[in-house]
């Protein structure tokens, strides 16, 4: 028997010996992800009767150059994870997925309860993209070196797992727009998708990640990234997503290295739909920083959970840390989760939280429609102020705003979300968990 396909079995046997996520997990407590079975491919479901749906006709991860803005090194590397060799390069220097029934660091219950996600993908992944991004000695040459790169991904089959690994060298800042955007059209394929991303930071780096998701209505995703920041790195990520009828945005950021940063800026727009993010923050290094915010938009039937867990190492001295979680019901009568959470083993730190759940205010729409708006554009108008307040605040770059038109993809967001306010049909909820 081949190496990868060994791993493979070793893969489902560890799933079978640990079991899917417990209905008691605590960080899927508000939003139970289907069974097991849907992410292996063994529940699989046809497109809506009385319709041909369109094939999957995707070609899974892309890399295009941004605009007109100057490149740096990139070494790209697609890889077939059905291939002994290949796998073994996939997953090179990436950690195995914890085991429920393995000795737990403190602070590591929620990595367990995300422990099936991993064996499933590593069961079922079969493709992969591996970036090296910048060269050999960046930080050696003085000026840093920019790398500005988009990714794109469209799905290839029903039911997939696709792999992202990039290692951002020393010194070099990069940019990376990274989309998972379906077309809208009368009939689709339902497609269920575990992806998993390996983010690097080497010593200095820098960089500004911008990830749009935009699943269709009937599609099933969880994608977790895993991000490992070095000395002085900064991590700067601004997630825009959608609801769909189960969409999981996991994140995990690991600040190892003193000095390191990180910021999270999350717009959640869940019209009729189902939608959680989970940001977790582990600040190991000394003086290290995170700033996690996000702005959850609901309506209809929609369920809308924000997750988000900073823990402070007993070694981390003077960290920095804070959360800031808004939701707004824009219509019907959504269930908005906010759980805001702070792990503090240090004495010498300053951090603070908390959360804010409520209507748009109404002086504001008062000023708004004074300017001669109706009730729609007024409160898209507000709301799309607050969610350039919270990407600014993530990244604080104006070059960075300009040349992505980052306040046009908010608007068009936001307008999205406010028409979806009265489009959106009744969600099918998951019949069981377990």
């Amino acid at each position: 028997m081949d190496t990868a396909r060994a791993d493979i079995l070793a893969a489902r046997h560890r799933l079978e010996d640990a079991g899917w996520v417990p209905r008691n997990a605590d960080a899927f407590r508000h939003l139970p992800p289907p069974p097991a079975a849907v992410w292996l491919g063994e529940a699989p479901e046809a497109a809506p009767a009385g319709c041909d749906a369109h094939p999957l006709s995707g070609a899974g991860w892309t890399l295009h150059p941004l605009g007109q803005t100057p490149q740096g090194r990139v070494d790209a590397r697609w890889l077939d994870a059905a291939d002994p060799a290949q796998r073994k390069e996939l997953f090179a220097g990436l950690p195995l997925p914890i085991h429920p029934d393995e000795a737990a660091t403190p602070g590591d219950t929620a990595q367990h309860d995300a422990a099936p996600f991993a064996w499933v993908h590593r069961a079922l992944c079969r493709r992969g993209l591996r970036l090296r991004i910048g060269g050999e000695h960046a930080a050696d040459r003085g000026a840093a070196e920019t790398v500005w790169i988009q990714l794109r991904h469209q799905p290839r089959s029903a039911v997939e797992a696709p792999m992202l690994v990039i290692d951002v060298q020393d010194g070099v800042h990069c940019v990376l727009v990274e989309t998972h955007h379906r077309e809208p059209v009368t009939c689709e394929q339902p497609v269920v998708q575990n992806l998993h991303a390996h983010i690097r930071l080497g010593a200095g780096a820098t960089l500004q990640h911008l990830r749009s998701v935009q699943p269709g209505a009937a599609d099933r995703v969880a994608h977790h990234l895993q991000v490992q920041l070095g000395p002085d790195a900064r991590y700067e990520h601004g997630l825009i997503a959608t609801g769909s009828r189960y969409h999981l945005q996991r994140q995990v950021v690991d600040l190892a290295g003193d000095r390191a940063e990180a910021r999270s800026a999350g717009l959640l727009l869940a019209a009729g739909a189902d939608l959680e993010q989970q940001v977790r923050m582990l600040h190991t290094g000394e003086r290290t920083h995170s700033d996690v915010e996000a702005l959850a938009l609901a309506s209809g039937a929609a369920r809308a959970v924000v997750n988000a867990h900073t823990r402070i190492a007993p070694g981390a001295a003077d960290a920095e840390v804070r959360q800031r979680l808004t939701g707004v019901p824009t219509g019907g009568q959504p269930r908005l989760v906010l759980r805001p959470h702070l792990e503090i083993h240090h004495d010498q730190v300053q951090a603070a939280h908390g959360a804010t759940w409520g209507a748009l205010p109404e002086d504001a729409l008062f000023y708004a429609r004074q300017r001669g708006l109706d009730e729609r554009s007024a409160r898209g108008l507000i709301i799309e102020g607050m969610a350039s307040a919270l990407f600014a605040r993530a990244f604080d770059d104006p070059q960075f705003f300009e040349s992505l038109d980052l306040a046009g993809l908010l608007r068009q967001a936001v307008a999205q979300h406010l028409t979806d306010d009265t489009t959106a049909p009744t969600i099918q909820r998951e019949a069981e968990h377990g």
